[in-house]
């Protein structure tokens, strides 16, 4: 298998783009990426997305951004992991860029979310649930991961405001980046204070939904003559049950736990090894129980590094760097790319106020479901004398 470089990236800020549609966000990100990477075409297209057909009305988006973006003739497909498709969708152009079989691809994560009540979005994003032993039963993807942080906090001694930390610093962070959507500090008081979505979840525990679009070009490693050169040392995933309660151990992300091993194994690598860490905050548990299990802290004490301020840009292992899910938003299937994305720009040295100094390699991880399917993607400087 070829090594593999990240030529090129590309974002839209993640909000409410009314005046735009699916095609034209995606469509935005995707020529940023070509632009940044100093070319008009790719032998093929991956496209992350999860509910184009619900929200949007249209399906068989690989053909659709080909269409728009002018790749006729290519291979163009879409991939669906729930909210993991940004990732997935990445791991297909890796597979197929490594193995020989396209010379360069582009990756397109995209969503287009606000375009319906947002009774139709959570019953959109509950696909991702377990139809017969979840959704039928009347519970939300929200109350689904309100019920682990609860059991969580009753099986390690937690408060509610403990916390806290993991809101603060996402927000901390995506004052620096202008792609975010919130762009805004919070207080612990201003957490603490916040409305209850569905007890012990509140407000500023969950991240907001939105319209986001991020793209991605890879090609041969020694096709890449731009400094600093980016590389693909690790791609793995993992499933799990589907449904939360037919886990053995409902606090313990199985697949983080599998993905990220085979990944450090795969780079050669240990978690001492990480500089900055995008992980998938799209609830504050769940950013406790990815440290977790990717090895960073023992099993109860995620919490710990947030409120021992380690996972500060500072910190032991910088998270959220550019907001995560909390601030910058969670456009659901192109999230994975985004992450990505942000990995590039902290190994670039892009990152303004929010750079982690001397940050030579970075981990991205995204969650599709209550983690039943997560992909761990590992990305390194990798410095080329030609």
């Amino acid at each position: 298998m070829r090594k593999v470089a990240i030529l090129g990236i590309g974002q839209i800020k993640v909000g409410e783009h009314w005046e735009k549609s699916l095609r034209e966000i995606g469509g935005d990100a995707a020529f940023a990426a070509m632009q940044d990477a100093g070319i008009e075409k790719v032998d093929s297209l991956f496209v992350g997305n999860m509910l184009s057909p619900l929200v949007s009305g249209q399906n068989q988006l690989g053909a659709f951004f080909a269409d728009w973006i002018g790749l006729w003739k290519q291979e163009a497909v879409k991939i669906e992991a729930a909210c993991g498709s940004g990732a997935a969708a990445f791991r297909s152009a890796l597979t197929a860029v490594a193995s020989g079989d396209s010379e360069s691809a582009l990756v397109v994560g995209v969503e287009k979310m606000t375009d319906k009540a947002g009774r139709d979005v959570t019953a959109a994003l509950a696909t991702a649930a377990d139809a017969d032993y979840e959704v039928e039963q009347g519970i939300s993807f929200v109350g689904i991961n309100a019920l682990v942080m609860r059991r969580y906090m009753y099986e390690f001694g937690w408060k509610h405001e403990d916390f806290a930390p993991f809101s603060i610093n996402s927000h901390a962070n995506a004052m620096h980046n202008p792609y975010a959507r919130l762009r805004e500090k919070i207080s612990t008081e201003k957490f603490e204070k916040s409305s209850m979505v569905a007890t012990p979840i509140n407000l500023l525990d969950a991240s907001p939904i939105g319209d986001g679009a991020a793209a991605i070009v890879i090609v041969p490693a020694e096709k890449v003559a731009r400094q600093p050169r980016i590389v693909v040392a690790a791609s793995a995933a993992a499933t799990d049950t589907i449904a939360v309660h037919s886990r053995k151990d409902p606090m313990f992300l199985q697949a983080a736990y599998l993905s990220s091993k085979r990944a450090y194994e795969m780079a050669g690598l240990t978690p001492a090894d990480i500089d900055v860490f995008e992980l998938h905050d799209a609830f504050s548990i769940m950013a406790a129980l990815s440290l977790e299990a990717s090895g960073f802290a023992e099993k109860g004490q995620g919490v710990r590094l947030a409120l021992d301020n380690e996972i500060s840009i500072g910190g032991r292992i910088p998270v959220c760097t550019r907001g995560g899910l909390k601030a910058r938003g969670h456009p659901v299937g192109a999230t994975g790319v985004y992450q990505l994305v942000e990995v590039v720009q902290q190994l670039r040295g892009e990152c303004g106020k929010t750079q982690v100094d001397g940050a030579q390699i970075g981990m991205a991880q995204n969650i599709g479901g209550s983690g039943a399917t997560i992909l761990t993607h590992i990305l390194r400087n990798d410095f080329n004398p030609a």
